[in-house]
């Protein structure tokens, strides 16, 4: 990797890490509660991790798109097709850890942020915009790019998507996050245009916010069934 690319990955680390010191300088510094401390300071860190990354990869985005990306009209495509993809691969992942492993569906991770969305709403901010930009940049441009030079596809799809999931502290559900990893992946070396996996790692997130405020937890406990259903249905059929 480039040095650019490294401080990118430092940067990162530091904004994950960041709100243990920024947290009790925002509560002594704007009298707030230690809640909206972290909140707020957690807002700040990733507008400004984004700000760090746009800055770092400027270099990048004066270069252009590939000459064999695809076309605009083709990356549309992918982009509303990419979305029912990685939901596709997201249900499959989510079958698999019940039926096999035994796991709940209920996403820990998941479920703080929304928790904290709600009781907070300008915090939707980060996994709606925010970190699907700083995650597809560092995971697949840069750690998925990096490897993909010397190994393949798969090599580097796994690794980066294994990565991605380990960084979101749900050790239950990395199959989940692991899958969205190499749709992610799939899509950026089918298009050759890292949009594509940002948008649909916009939308997904969006699909799940959503899902959440709209849909009362009977109604979305009834839905997980009948999407298990016909799964099993295809699958066995």
């Amino acid at each position: 990797m480039t040095k650019r690319y490294w401080w990118v990955v430092i940067s990162y680390v530091i904004m994950q890490f960041s709100v243990i010191l920024g947290a009790p300088l925002f509560y002594f510094l704007f009298k707030l509660t230690e809640a909206e401390a972290i909140i707020y300071f957690t807002i700040f860190s990733f507008l400004a991790g984004l700000v760090v990354f746009l800055l770092l990869m400027k270099p990048d985005m004066k270069e252009g798109v590939s000459p064999d990306a695809s076309a605009t009209g083709t990356t549309v495509g992918w982009i509303i097709g990419g979305v029912f993809m990685a939901l596709a691969a997201q249900a499959l992942a989510a079958n698999i850890e019940i039926h096999v492993f035994g796991i709940k569906t209920e996403s820990e991770n998941t479920k703080n942020i929304m928790d904290i969305s709600k009781a907070f709403p300008i915090f939707y901010v980060i996994p709606v915009l925010i970190a699907p930009i700083l995650e597809e940049i560092l995971f697949r441009k840069i750690i998925f790019g990096a490897l993909y030079n010397r190994t393949n596809f798969w090599i580097a799809a796994l690794i980066s998507s294994v990565i991605f999931a380990v960084i979101h502290q749900d050790p239950k559900h990395i199959l989940v996050y692991a899958s969205m990893g190499l749709t992610f992946a799939f899509l950026y070396v089918k298009t050759k245009r890292i949009i594509v996996p940002i948008l649909v790692h916009m939308g997904m997130n969006t699909t799940a916010v959503l899902g959440q405020l709209l849909l009362t937890p009977e109604k979305m406990e009834k839905l997980e069934q009948q999407m298990n259903f016909i799964q099993q249905q295809i699958i066995g059929g």
